[in-house]
This record gives structure tokens, C-alpha cells and sequence, in this order.
């Protein structure tokens, strides 16, 4: 088998967290008398972490609110971020399946790291990851490739034989700065135009699609 591992980004490719984004998102605007987004806005929005988030929503001629919204957000969304999110059709299947096959799998994210970790231990416990990976002081953020490359050194793995799964632009810029196989996942937040514009090399419909990509030649 030419892949011998599988990185997964969080957000858009394992869970569906758009809506409880958008309404944590939509409540600290709120609260600060700024105007709100419709939820779809925030696909393209999301991915390059919170602080990024939330100087895009707020109006550029209130530069001052960054801070108290991005406080408020982060408050609530930690009591709220499994509100509505659920795992995509199919994901579970695919993990039972890698898992089966002994691929290690791990999980990096943009996503601040004490919410990346509540959430996978919530909503992915019935599976092993190697690295559970997101959005902490000292690590750059994705496309920067330093997280995923670190995962492929502790395990042993050339980057080349790592697959990374993801589902925006940030995604497979950062498998291609790592030297992995960057593959979209097309459930997600970006379109295919987007993925293939960034370099992805295969792009999935389902997830369980992967499978016959792992035992690819390609």
C-alpha cells in the first residue's frame, strides 16, 4: 500500500461545525450592536483560526471590537460548539474501516486546541488518533505544514506516504507544503474549483471513497 497514514482536518472534513459557528459567531456580534452574517456566509470565513474568524466578521471600521468579540465568541462557543454539530455520513464507517487496517489516523486543526480536544474526545472517543493537533502557542497555524510533519516524524512515516484530508483552500496547501497527497473532501465547506485550484491531487465525494484511494497506484 503506497499511503501508510491519514491526517485529517477537523472542521468541514470530520464534522459538520458550521452552524454552531455561525450562531456563536452570530451572538458575539450581537452583543455588540454589529451587524450579523447569514450562516452559509461563514464557509468561506472559517479555516485559517478563530482570530482570522472574527477580524473578517467584524466591520474594518471598528478595529477596536476584535478583541471583546473574539472573547465573547470563544465563550460561548465552549459551552455551546456541539449544539448542532454532527459527524459527517459516513465518517464513522471510514474510521471503523482505517482502524480495521491498522492505518494510523490523527487529526489537525486550525481550531484553538482546548476546543479541537473537547470536541474529538466527545464525538470521536470510540476511535485512537496519534495526534489530536490544534491552534496552540508556539505552532503555527495551517498551511504552515510544522503540525503534520511532526506527526509523520513521530510515527515513523515518510510524508509522502501520508494522506491529508481536508476540505478547504488552507488544507491542501498544507499537504502540499509538507510533501503529502492532498485529497478534498467535497461534503465540506469549499468547493471542488477551490481544492483543485490549491493543489489537491484527488477529490472524494463520500468518505468512504478513500478506501479505493488508499489502495491506489496513484
Amino acid at each position: 500500500m503506497r499511503f501508510r497514514a491519514v491526517i485529517f482536518d477537523l472542521d468541514g472534513t470530520l464534522a459538520d461545525t458550521l452552524s454552531d459557528i455561525a450562531e456563536a459567531m452570530n451572538r458575539a456580534l450581537e452583543a455588540h450592536d454589529l451587524p450579523t452574517l447569514e450562516p452559509d456566509a461563514y464557509r468561506t470565513l472559517v479555516g485559517e483560526g478563530v482570530e482570522r474568524l472574527v477580524k473578517r466578521a467584524v466591520p474594518t471600521d471598528r478595529p477596536e471590537l476584535i478583541g471583546p468579540v473574539l472573547d465573547d465568541l470563544k465563550r460561548y462557543y465552549a459551552e455551546h460548539m456541539l449544539d448542532r454539530t454532527t459527524a459527517y455520513s459516513g465518517i464513522p464507517e471510514l474510521l471503523d474501516r482505517l482502524t480495521e487496517r491498522q492505518i494510523p489516523m490523527a487529526i489537525v486543526s486550525n481550531k484553538p486546541e482546548p476546543a479541537t480536544r473537547w470536541m474529538v474526545e466527545r464525538m470521536f472517543d470510540r476511535w485512537h488518533f496519534a495526534a489530536v493537533v490544534g491552534g496552540t502557542d508556539g505552532v503555527p497555524l495551517k498551511p504552515d505544514p510544522t503540525a503534520v510533519l511532526k506527526i509523520a516524524g513521530d510515527l515513523g512515516i515518510e510524508p509522502s506516504a501520508c494522506v491529508y484530508l481536508g476540505d478547504t483552500m488552507i488544507d491542501m496547501q498544507t499537504a502540499v507544503a509538507a510533501g503529502m497527497y492532498p485529497v478534498g473532501a467535497l461534503w465540506g465547506f469549499r468547493d471542488r474549483d477551490e481544492l483543485l485550484a490549491h493543489g489537491a491531487k484527488a477529490l472524494v465525494t463520500e468518505p468512504l471513497d478513500l478506501l479505493a484511494l488508499l489502495n491506489s497506484d496513484r
